[in-house]
């Protein structure tokens, strides 16, 4: 490889995010660039679910009055900060699924429901258009698709009332620009739900700066919550109270414990909130929202996109020798991954690569990706990883049976 692994250490010495990594617990043969799917325990996240358990087995049922019960809301103010919003703005519940579903039926009541077309993106990751298309099946809505490399603006008519997108694209790692995105969806008289999927926790996101109203955004990857840790969702103060959300569970009703028959909205971000939610799970994600809270996203940024380009830098030559396609955008316009296309053997190139300990993810079709999370990867994580890539590329390790045979989850 073309840079000494000296240069990378030095970089390590000189990085304000460095002290971080001790606070994860990460296997010691293991270099991890799959946070990017699910994000790496906190050490303090082991430490809050032991604690749960304890209250759990000592109090019982009045673990709900000391902490349980309002955890929606209170993540939701510490996750604020890390996109842009405001205390009251965001509340951490359900998923990224639910989420939209409910924004979907929110907007479009607010708007009386004249406007028929819900709008998504093809090419994303798919579940932001198959709840799209799950929401108009049962109703008198119709979902259309923005094709493959399309322009928002040419989709835009007086029909369109809400469109999805995502701010991050998860295949790409292509960063939309959300300020004249929104800017435009708005002027058409639309509403635009932003995903933040692939944003939080990645890079620096203002919601307000750029007039968003709505989004959503799960907190398993970057923001190290946890396989099955809740999604979030956000609306802007001058936008909540304006309807019913159409999962009207009853933690989002005014009074919950009155338990009337009739269904009442609480006011604010509470009446997006549906049934009961898992305090071991919340107590893990709070714990890692509590770290957050001392992380400069501007060095996050900056850190995010010197090892993204150390990494493609490392793999030029084998990548041009081998034929694997960089589709990763330039720095301006890039998340916090790698994103590579080989047809023919990318699965099995991931496949030989987890046997060594270096951890990514595939994707259909032909999609090899690799995220960078700064806070506990280091620059000498970043180059180990990319000579075992080369290594196995430039052997034709992958070769083997055994990295042909498929899993069920890739």
């Amino acid at each position: 490889m073309s840079v000494a692994l000296e240069s990378v250490k030095d970089l390590d010495r000189q990085d304000p995010l460095f002290a971080f990594k001790s606070r994860f617990a990460l296997p010691e043969v293991m270099i991890y660039l799959d946070g990017n799917s699910l994000g790496a325990q906190p050490i303090a996240s082991h430490e809050a679910v032991e604690g749960t358990l304890v209250q759990w087995r000592n109090e019982l049922i009045k673990g709900w009055n000391q902490g349980w019960f309002d955890a929606p809301e209170r993540l939701g103010n510490l996750l604020a900060p890390l996109i842009g919003a405001q205390d009251g703005e965001v509340v951490v519940t359900d998923n990224i699924t639910l989420n939209i579903y409910k924004l979907i039926g929110y907007i479009t009541e607010s708007q009386s429901r004249k406007r028929p077309v819900i709008l998504s993106e093809g090419g994303n990751f798919p579940t932001d258009g198959y709840i799209a298309q799950g929401f108009c099946h049962f109703t008198e809505f119709e979902h259309r698709f923005i094709p493959v490399g399309g322009q928002v603006e040419d989709y835009l008519d007086d029909q369109v009332a809400v469109v999805i997108l995502s701010h991050v694209h998860y295949r790409t790692g292509q960063v939309r620009d959300m300020a004249e995105i929104t800017r435009k969806v708005h002027a058409c008289g639309a509403e635009i739900i932003w995903d933040l999927a692939h944003s939080a926790g990645a890079l620096e996101v203002d919601l307000h700066a750029h007039d968003v109203r709505f989004a959503v955004g799960c907190t398993y990857k970057y923001l190290n919550g946890g396989p099955g840790a809740p999604g979030f969702l956000y609306v802007s103060k001058p936008n909540q109270n304006k309807g019913w959300q159409p999962l009207t569970g009853w933690h989002g009703h005014a009074a919950p414990f009155a338990f009337d028959g009739d269904y009442a909205p609480a006011s604010g971000m509470t009446r997006f909130r549906t049934g009961t939610h898992s305090a071991l799970i919340y107590s893990a994600l709070e714990a890692s929202l509590a770290l957050w809270q001392e992380v400069n996203l501007a060095e996050l940024r900056a850190k995010s996109l010197k090892m993204t380009e150390l990494f493609r830098e490392c793999i030029a030559d084998t990548l041009q020798r081998h034929s694997i396609e960089d589709i990763t955008p330039p720095a301006e316009q890039r998340g916090s991954q790698v994103s590579l296309i080989n047809q023919q053997h990318g699965y099995a190139i991931v496949q030989a690569l987890i046997e060594r300990g270096v951890i990514g993810d595939y994707r259909e079709p032909g999609l090899l990706r690799f995220g960078f999370t700064p806070l506990y990867l280091s620059y000498e994580d970043v180059w180990q990883a990319a000579k075992h890539f080369c290594d196995v590329v430039e052997s034709g390790e992958y070769q083997a049976p055994r990295f042909q045979v498929r899993s069920s989850v890739t």
